[in-house]
């Protein structure tokens, strides 16, 4: 497995510790939550397969998909939830009933583990990002 150590600064307590961070997508998912795997792999193809000639990489300590070398969308995922980050900025109206129930806050969507994942939604969000990118 490959991986770099980084250097993060504790939250008030004024020390820092190496933390471990994956170099690639395929070992952030290797770490992963075996129940989480799945998706995190789903969702990888799902957003590859709607972003012809999209790339990949770690960005902020989370899976990174690029499109012309630079990131585009973000992957996360946590303990209850799938986290998507951002989301496009201009949705029409059917998208953005669809994305309702998920979205938590200015660019940011969170698809909780106990439902079903949307990927159709996910699909057509990145390729609404990298339409608005292009």
């Amino acid at each position: 497995m490959r991986s770099r150590e980084v250097q993060r600064r504790g939250h008030g307590s004024g020390h820092t510790d190496l933390v471990s961070t994956p170099d690639d997508v395929d070992v952030y998912i290797d770490r992963a939550a075996e129940s989480v795997r799945p998706v995190l792999q789903q969702i990888r193809r799902t957003v590859h397969a709607a972003v012809p000639g999209s790339g990949e990489r770690i960005s902020y300590q989370m899976p990174t998909i690029t499109l012309d070398g630079e990131s585009l969308l973000h992957f996360a995922g946590w303990k209850h939830h799938i986290g998507l980050y951002p989301l496009p900025t201009i949705l029409d109206e059917e998208l953005r009933r669809e994305l309702a129930p998920y979205e938590t806050g200015k660019g940011t969507a969170r698809f909780p583990l106990d439902e079903p994942i949307p990927y159709e939604l996910i699909a057509r969000l990145a390729a609404l990002l990298a339409e608005q990118r292009r």
